[in-house]
Formats: C-alpha cells, sequence, structure tokens
C-alpha cells in the first residue's frame, strides 16, 4: 500500500520525507539493505546473503506498493534512503487486531529521531485499521534498539533461547515485544 509522502523534523533542526518506495527505488534500495547488513549484527541477514538483482528489488517495491496489507516506509534525508520500516497487517479475522513492525536505520543516523518518526507513523496507520497490537522481535544485546522500543511503549512478552547462530557460533535470544494501542 502506497502512503503520501510527508516531511518530519528531526533532531538538530533538520527534516526528511517519510515516503513509500517506488520500483525505481530498487538500487538505492539495495545499497541501504546491502549497508544496513553490514553494520550490525542483529538483523537477520549477513550483507553477503542478500543477493536480490535491482530488477528483483523493483518487482518485490511493486509488490508491496499493491499489497492493501504491506506499507513499507523509507526515510529519505537529503536525498538518500537512510532508514526503512515495514508494518504488515494481518487478514484473517482472529487475529486482524494485530499488526507486526520492523525499522532499520543507517548508523550515521542513529539518534537523529527517524525510528521515533518511523514508530509514529506506523502507529497513526495501525491506529486507522484498527489494529489493537503492534508486535516485533528483537535479538538479544541490541540495547540500542530495545530501548527506542521501549520509548515507543513496547515491552518484552516472551523470548526465545538460541534464535540466532552468529559465524563465530554465538547464539542470541530472541525478544518477542508487543505494544497495545488504545
Amino acid at each position: 500500500m502506497e502512503i503520501p509522502a510527508r516531511t518530519v523534523p528531526l533532531k538538530g533542526g533538520r527534516q526528511a520525507v517519510l515516503r513509500s518506495p517506488a520500483p525505481e527505488d530498487g538500487a538505492e534500495m539495495l545499497a541501504f539493505l546491502k549497508r544496513c547488513y553490514g553494520e550490525t549484527e542483529f538483523l537477520l541477514c549477513y550483507p553477503e546473503e542478500f543477493t536480490q538483482s535491482v530488477e528483483q528489488e523493483a518487482a518485490f517495491l511493486e509488490g508491496i506498493l499493491a499489497d492493501p496489507d504491506t506499507v513499507m516506509i523509507s526515510c529519505v534525508l537529503d536525498g538518500e534512503i537512510v532508514g526503512n520500516c515495514q508494518i504488515s497487517f494481518q487478514r484473517q479475522m482472529k487475529i486482524r487486531h494485530r499488526a507486526s513492525v520492523a525499522v532499520a536505520v543507517l548508523e550515521k543516523c542513529w539518534g537523529l529521531g527517524i525510528g521515533t518518526a518511523m514508530f509514529n507513523l506506523m502507529i497513526e496507520l495501525a491506529r486507522e485499521r484498527q489494529v489493537l497490537q503492534l508486535e516485533l522481535d528483537v535479538f538479544e544485546g541490541n540495547g540500542r534498539a530495545r530501548g527506542l522500543y521501549e520509548k515507543m511503549g513496547f515491552h518484552v512478552v516472551g523470548e526465545k533461547p538460541n534464535a540466532v547462530r552468529r559465524k563465530d557460533g554465538t547464539m542470541l535470544k530472541e525478544y518477542s515485544m508487543v505494544r497495545e494501542l488504545s
């Protein structure tokens, strides 16, 4: 589903644009994702695992725009995609009151308020759809992200031991977090 672009204020007086990525953003989105995967151990892929072509990414973005139950939002700062998030709504009647969310921001932009701005928009979209509960997962040790999630009203409701195995063999827990909407 496509959303209208909106300008949001960031810390330090800067402004960014939150908008739906378009198929023509495929190359830039791939570069953004590969960079994110290389900057943190707390995402599901290593950069070398991300092998989509520009054409595949463009087709994926086109599919997201056509899906009435998924919204992807990119944060553009100074003409560059520096953040991305997604909210996925449920279709089944028994779980229609829930939605899952995910967020990624380039390290150079941490602390500017981009994550907060993207969460505020996802919460707004969820309320419009009468969603009662937002859900996400975070890996053990990702204190920065967990701090943002807690600031946004999420709390831990469960954990999955040994959910992630890093290249060095280290195992990490995955925490499930929920935010109730009123």
